[in-house]
């Protein structure tokens, strides 16, 4: 049993100090953190199968990335870098344009959030288009700001309460095999709203994630992207993958839409760039790059020193550490665990996901969604020291998001408290 005595004493400070609407999952209060472990107020260990929502695939505090970092600290921490600009922020931009998918000259912009990300995707479509409308997929998540709320394809929690989403905001299936939705229904889908609702050639940008994140770790099939390619190439569409989640190794390649063979016009990122510190961006081809004046984009704290030098530092862990490699072979693991446990837990209805990025998803006999046995096998976990992340448009998914650093020994461990978490849930 974990203790929680100092926790509780801080989690009563919490609902007191902090808004309602700022949902905490846990009682847990992090003191101390390495890799793939955090120790909380109370003493207790717990295996980080979160990642701060898939933050940290380079783990806690990367000594590469730390070092990065102090030796920044020691320099400069803010100038705005478009005030008095500084090499390493080119030399990230450098990288990336050669990183990121598509066989074109590229050009870059770093911003903070992945919101900010995708609301800049929004904006550049827009500027290179003269179009204002947008089209995103069911399911979807893109932020919490007021365009990315509206792009995002899931009422609960993040749109109920907040009034008028934004205009010309539209929203299609996405492909689901496992509830009855195909790639032909989304096309199919798609044209009705050009029937429908919205003429074509009014829609700036396309915004997909090649693997659904919030939405329950749905990998777009191949033959959806390469359609959505060729619809927005024969209606001179912008498209935008938003790869916030799915980038820097976490899918076994860099990008997922490498596993695609299919680039995106623009991409954008965040999350694990920064290995911890907030970083975001947007690259994408050079020309509709281009299409905003100079002070159309950017912000204060937009491509921070200490962020920059955070993500030049994860980019060479990926390369020097093989961590796509190494998503592969964890991701191989886990899956071949959780598919082993299908003979005795029938509600695992399905395993999927590309490399590490990895979930199962729980249904009853009949075939509908089970949340409540979902949160109880997160609960039973948690308990035991491995935290876990639910997800899905229904709340029956888990979704598994540990550091791609992660030692064996350490996974080892968390995949025999997950086998028993889930028993326990069951009431084995």
């Amino acid at each position: 049993m974990l203790k929680k005595a100092k926790n509780a004493e801080i989690d009563s400070r919490r609902k007191a100090a902090l808004a309602r609407g700022v949902g905490v999952l846990t009682d847990h209060y992090a003191v101390k953190a390495e890799n793939s472990e955090i120790w909380d107020a109370d003493g207790n260990r717990l295996i980080d199968f979160a990642s701060g929502i898939a933050v940290l695939n380079t783990g806690h505090r990367h000594p590469k990335v730390m070092e990065a970092v102090k030796a920044q600290l020691d320099a400069f921490t803010h100038t705005c870098h478009q005030v008095v600009p500084y090499e390493n922020y080119v030399r990230l931009a450098e990288r990336l344009n050669a990183l990121a998918p598509g066989d074109f000259e590229k050009k870059s912009l770093f911003v903070t959030t992945g919101a900010e990300a995708l609301e800049n995707a929004v904006k550049i479509a827009r500027a290179a288009t003269g179009r204002s409308a947008v089209i995103t997929f069911n399911g979807g998540f893109h932020g919490r700001t007021f365009m990315t709320m509206s792009m995002t394809g899931k009422v609960v929690p993040y749109k109920v309460g907040f009034g008028p989403m934004s205009a010309d905001v539209f929203h299609a299936p996405y492909p689901n095999e496992l509830h009855g939705i195909s790639v032909e229904d989304s096309m199919n889908a798609l044209e009705h709203l050009f029937k429908a609702d919205v003429d074509p050639a009014r829609v700036a940008a396309i915004v997909f994630e090649p693997v659904q994140g919030e939405g329950g770790f749905n990998p777009a099939p191949k033959e959806f992207v390469a359609r959505i390619r060729k619809l927005c190439d024969d209606k001179g569409i912008v498209m935008v993958a938003d790869e916030v989640q799915t980038g820097f190794a976490r899918t076994g390649t860099v990008f997922a839409m490498d596993g695609y063979d299919i680039a995106p016009d623009l991409t954008t990122m965040a999350k694990s760039l920064g290995g911890g510190f907030p970083i975001a961006a947007v690259v994408g081809k050079a020309d509709i790059m281009d299409a905003a004046g100079p002070g159309g984009l950017g912000g204060t704290y937009g491509g921070n020193p200490l962020a920059i030098a955070a993500a030049n530092a994860v980019l060479d862990v990926i390369e020097e550490e093989a961590l796509c490699d190494r998503a592969n072979v964890l991701g191989d693991r886990l899956k071949a665990r959780l598919e082993a446990m299908k003979a005795d837990v029938p509600e695992i209805a399905e395993v999927r996901g590309p490399g590490f990025m990895v979930a199962a998803e729980f249904c009853h006999a009949d075939g509908t969604p089970a949340p409540d046995l979902t949160n109880a096998i997160r609960e039973e976990a948690l308990a035991r020291g491995l935290l876990l992340l639910t997800c899905g448009v229904y709340s029956n998914v888990i979704r598994f998001l540990a550091p791609i650093t992660i030692e064996d020994e350490v996974f080892a461990e968390a995949l025999d408290i997950l086998e028993a978490a889930i028993k326990a849930a069951k009431g084995h």
